[in-house]
């Protein structure tokens, strides 16, 4: 007892020995993982500076900023200067600032101000720079924060979720990391049986038929040799690349295990050919990236891509949560996540539409495409998802009218709606559905909708645009949707005051951060105490990612891809865009991790978290993505003068 009082007494006073606080700073990130001998050095050489309530401890006419604050107690905000006081930033004990200034060499961009009576630890500069050099946890820490924190927590998951799974396997890898053999190969004019001799003394379950400069021509499969030889009967004196599949499917050896899983699911293909420069190095196999799943993402698409029913196809739903938990355990991110459930959504629709299509008597022969818009349109959906959905049409000159073609078309599209919200897509509350003649248009009536939008701005517009903008093609023909996106882009581009609208608009969702305290909970409603994770936590970065899009002639309409297509535009910085991104994915993982333990809980699905339910490290890595979109919308602020 006489220690505990002896410690508490010295973090209370104005001075602190060295070894209180590497005690101190062994409880909090990333000091807690530096070297011994780095922290006995860090706690030698800081000095302990005590502060009012309202003190500033920075402020950017103070010229480069030349020293190292950690708060030991009490907090420190970081204040707009634009002089109403608006702040950017809050931190509390055992956080430091200003990293970004030191490492740059410039002064600060916020005034830090004390909340109320706080002390910090102070390293000048030279300190810092030796920190810097002298231990890589901390020099990594300062220059990828966020990356470091949200790797820390990503391992933390998958440890947990592996307990429950048996095992699992990343798709983190690169290809050329699994390549453990020559590839198996022969030339086209090899027969059919020599092939097969070859492949049953390799123990393979494929050949790569190439030229003599191992440049893939083809590729010979099992299921080639029922399908293509013993079912026809053909003679296995013919040429193996009379029964081969032309052209095969190619990735570069830097290409990553996802990036293959995605291509065998979307093209229904169990092998990849990892090709550099042109020569065949290696090939992938399913069973090469998903070994341990129980749930492989190629045998669900395939599973999708033979259903008969809408019925079956509402079982295989079911098992897209599984996949879900299996990727979380490997260690997958939440970018790549979304992505699948988006392939596999796509893939359930558009089998639900070829359904009906083969069901459909007396539809319009015209040009059509199955739109799709919101977090659909931009490949983000989680496993709380509902339908955002239309269809654009092409007008034959001097026949059907516009009109006819759409009340053809509705009746058809109820079906599918009423097919999707069977296969667990809910309705749309708010009826942005093709069967609503409000969203089943021709490419002109879209045309004229998008431009009165841009042109008039009311909330109403600004509204409908943050929905429909996200729009993609899920079903038929692009051409039309994708004119239409580049006349939508040349709009908005030329039109600022449009754009300021949105971002007025978009700067009334603030991220919950507290003045003084974390964050910023609901005080009511069903959710009380909690955080809603979509409307504060993800909607900054969506709404801020399209504002930039439709600025610079972006075309992409998912959010990492805006703000990585915004950097490359130089609109932005692009190390500014990677670490929104990081802040972003990983309140999409918090997300998907929410969503999973209330469906193994029994409870509904919501997008609300209590943060005294996260872990330490979890609520101090929310807090720094929440403080990147705060870094955000600062930005947008400031290029419309808002």
């Amino acid at each position: 007892m006489g220690r505990d009082r002896k410690k508490q007494e010295e973090l209370t006073e104005s001075r602190m020995s060295p070894a209180a606080a590497v005690e101190f700073l062994r409880q909090h990130q990333p000091f807690a993982d530096m070297e011994a001998e780095v922290l006995t050095y860090l706690g030698e050489h800081a000095k302990v500076g005590l502060f009012d309530a309202g003190a500033v401890l920075t402020h950017p006419d103070n010229g480069a900023a030349d020293t190292l604050f950690i708060i030991i107690d009490g907090g420190v905000r970081g204040e707009a200067t634009g002089g109403d006081g608006a702040h950017v930033w809050e931190l509390h004990p055992g956080e430091m600032f200003p990293v970004g200034a030191l490492l740059s060499r410039r002064p600060v961009q916020t005034v830090g101000r004390a909340v109320e009576k706080t002390r910090c630890l102070q390293l000048d500069l030279a300190v810092f720079d030796s920190l810097v050099q002298r231990s890589r946890v901390f020099s990594d820490f300062c220059t990828r924060r966020l990356a470091t924190l949200f790797g820390q927590v990503q391992r933390q998951v998958r440890s947990t979720a592996l307990e429950g799974l048996d095992g699992g396997s990343t798709l983190n890898f690169r290809l050329d990391e699994r390549l453990r053999q020559e590839p198996v190969t022969c030339r086209p004019d090899t027969p059919i049986r020599e092939a097969l001799q070859t492949m049953r003394a390799q123990h393979v379950g494929s050949m790569v038929i190439s030229d003599d400069e191992l440049r893939p021509l083809g590729v010979f499969t099992l299921p080639d040799l029922l399908s293509r030889v013993a079912l026809p009967g053909a003679s296995l004196d013919q040429p193996i690349e009379s029964v081969m599949t032309p052209n095969p499917i190619s990735l570069p050896g830097s290409a990553f295990a996802f990036e293959a899983a995605m291509l065998m699911a979307q093209h229904g293909i169990r092998h990849i050919c990892v090709v550099d420069r042109g020569r065949l190095r290696g090939v992938v196999s399913e069973r090469d990236l998903f070994t341990l799943q129980r749930v492989g993402l190629v045998n669900l698409s395939r599973a999708i891509a033979r259903a008969t029913s809408v019925d079956t196809l509402s079982s295989i739903t079911r098992d897209i949560r599984q996949l879900v938990e299996q990727m979380i355990a490997q260690g997958m991110r939440a970018g790549q996540i979304t992505q699948i459930i988006a392939l596999l959504n796509d893939r359930i629709a558009n089998r639900i539409i070829d359904l009906h299509l083969e069901e459909a008597e007396d539809l319009p022969e015209v040009t059509f495409s199955w739109l799709v818009f919101g977090s659909e349109g931009r490949r983000e959906q989680t496993l709380k998802t509902d339908q955002d959905n239309g269809i654009i049409f092409a007008t034959p000159q001097g026949e059907t009218s516009a009109e006819a073609i759409r009340a053809a078309f509705t009746p058809w599209a109820r079906r599918i709606n009423e097919s999707l919200d069977r296969c667990g897509y809910p309705l749309c509350t708010g009826n942005i559905m093709a069967s609503n003649p409000d969203c089943c248009l021709s490419a002109d009536e879209w045309q004229e909708r998008f431009r009165r939008w841009v042109d008039q701005g009311t909330p109403e517009h600004l509204l409908k645009a943050s929905i429909y903008f996200d729009f993609r093609v899920l079903h038929g023909d692009h051409a039309a949707a994708e004119s239409l996106r580049d006349w939508l882009l040349t709009r908005t581009a030329g039109n600022s005051r449009f754009r300021k609208q949105m971002a007025m608009n978009a700067l009334n969702l603030r991220p919950p951060l507290g003045v003084i305290r974390d964050f910023k909970l609901s005080t009511g409603g069903e959710h009380p105490n909690t955080l809603n994770l979509k409307l504060n936590g993800v909607a900054p970065f969506v709404d801020a990612a399209r504002i930039l899009a439709l600025a610079n002639h972006v075309p992409a309409t998912n959010t990492t891809e805006r703000l990585r297509g915004a950097a490359r535009a130089g609109a932005v910085r692009a190390h500014d865009a990677e670490a929104w991104v990081e802040a972003y994915e990983y309140i999409q993982l918090l997300r998907l991790r929410t969503n999973q333990e209330q469906a193994a809980a029994g409870e509904p699905l919501s997008n609300h978290v209590a943060p005294d339910r996260l872990n330490p490290l979890d609520r101090r890595i929310l807090k720094e993505a929440f403080r990147e979109a705060r870094k955000l919308q600062a930005r947008i602020a400031t290029d419309y003068q808002l």
